[in-house]
Parts: structure tokens; C-alpha cells; sequence
């Protein structure tokens, strides 16, 4: 079964930075909850109200910048965002986001082009991103099969407790 999200896009800039995603005061908890409810809160007070299940977040450069906190991703996913797409990430966000089974993929066009509100599918398996609002279409790396296994599985832990 190969992995399509369809979501409404929320736009943010270049250099979203592991405190605009999670702000630090929330880091003493685990709970993805409390971290869900609390993401994006600084670069845009309003955007869990916004966000509904599936939609994705569309940036530019270096997103997930900063400290190194698994907590970002976490609280990314955890408010219903199923996918971000960037011009680039921060390696140390783009490892943890795919260890918690968040699917994140690197284009410049499509981060470029893709406006707030946009309807977005992705289709993991092909690399490609679809805008369903202008029907225009941009190709990302596809996800090999073991990167979507660990998606399918809800992240890294989940995929080895099954294995065993």
C-alpha cells in the first residue's frame, strides 16, 4: 500500500527554527498532546486553530533549524500537520522527523510555489507533489519503501516493536 496525503497547505517562510515550531517553556513534557496544541505558537498564534487532520506545512529554507529537540516533530504531528514540504531542512530535524514517522520532502519549487491554503497531495512513493489548487505538479525524492514502512508504523519505535 504505497502513502498519499492530501491536506490544505499552511505557508511559512525560510528559517523556521525548532522555537517557532515548539516555544521552549513546553519542553518539559513529552505528552504530544499538550505539544500538538502548543505547535507553531509564536510564528503563528492561530495555526492549530487552523490546521485540520492531514493538511501540510509548506516552508522555504533550513526549516526545523536550531536546537537539536525531537519535540518539534512531535508536537508537528501531533496537531494533525501529515507532511512538510521545504526548500531544505536542518539534518538533525529531517532524522527526527522521519524517527517519529513524520514524512518531510525537500523541494524548491514546490516551496517556492505553493501558496497558503493551497490543496496539496503527495504521493510518497513517486516523489511527487500535486497542487490540486493550480494543477501544477513538483517532484521531491521519493520515499523508499523502508521510509514509508516507518511512516506506516507511526515512527521508528512502533516500526521495531512490530518487527520483533
Amino acid at each position: 500500500m504505497d502513502i498519499k496525503i492530501t491536506g490544505r497547505a499552511h505557508k511559512f517562510s525560510d528559517n523556521i527554527n525548532t522555537d517557532d515550531i515548539i516555544p521552549a517553556q513546553y519542553l518539559n513534557t513529552i505528552d504530544p498532546e499538550i505539544l500538538g496544541a502548543h505547535c507553531m505558537e509564536h510564528a503563528a498564534p492561530d495555526f492549530v486553530k487552523r490546521v485540520n487532520k492531514g493538511d501540510v506545512i509548506v516552508a522555504g529554507k533550513n526549516f526545523g533549524c536550531g536546537s537539536s529537540r525531537e519535540h518539534a516533530p512531535v508536537a508537528i504531528k501531533a496537531c494533525g500537520i501529515s507532511a512538510v514540504i521545504a526548500e531544505s531542512f536542518a539534518r538533525i530535524f529531517f532524522r527526527n522527523a522521519i524517527n517519529i514517522g513524520l514524512p518531510i520532502l525537500e523541494s524548491k519549487e514546490a516551496s517556492q510555489d505553493i501558496k497558503d491554503s493551497d490543496v496539496i497531495e503527495i504521493d510518497l512513493a513517486e516523489g511527487i507533489i500535486k497542487n490540486i489548487t493550480t494543477n501544477k505538479e513538483y517532484a521531491a525524492q521519493p520515499f523508499p519503501e523502508f521510509m514509508r514502512e516507518l511512516v506506516r508504523a507511526g515512527g521508528l519505535m512502533n516500526y521495531i516493536r512490530r518487527k520483533k
